[in-house]
């Protein structure tokens, strides 16, 4: 890790609102097989090796099968994904990869016609944190394996 103490421990507050927001979106009514693959999809872009193998780990305790796992990168081609899956996922890349995408229309048209109002804000803000998440595991090279699950 790049820097001496775990970020928690150096910036208590910070951490605390972000671990805030993760119950939220953990209980916010999404399935917690759909978050598991928005943030493994956010970690792959993101080169986030520590969230790579947490969020490998929460999605086969929550009943993943490898296969899906492994196909997350080619989700399109897949016949693996519902439809409101592959809209998560590509709302996921668009997001992750906003300064390229810009967030497209078509995008959004897809996702927004699998989720309601309420389940498209919580999606936003789950996407918008595992990339949080992302940024603190990547850039303090937070090691795999660190969290037990």
């Amino acid at each position: 890790m790049r820097i001496p103490e775990y970020y928690g421990h150096v910036s208590p507050d910070g951490y605390r609102h972000l671990m805030n927001l993760q119950h939220y979106v953990s209980h916010c009514g999404l399935e917690p097989r759909l978050l598991d693959l928005i943030a493994l999809r956010a970690s792959q872009l993101n080169g986030c090796a520590f969230c790579l193998d947490l969020h490998t780990r929460y999605a086969v305790n929550d009943g993943e099968t490898i296969q899906r796992l492994a196909c997350i990168p080619a989700f399109r081609e897949a016949p693996l994904y519902s439809a409101r899956e592959r809209a998560a996922l590509a709302w996921t890349e668009s997001l992750t990869r906003l300064s390229e995408t810009h967030a497209p229309d078509d995008v959004f048209a897809e996702v927004r016609a699998v989720f309601n109002d309420k389940e498209l804000v919580d999606l936003t803000m789950a996407i918008s944190l595992i990339n949080a998440w992302n940024r603190l595991g990547a850039g303090f090279s937070v090691e795999p394996g660190a969290v037990e699950v």
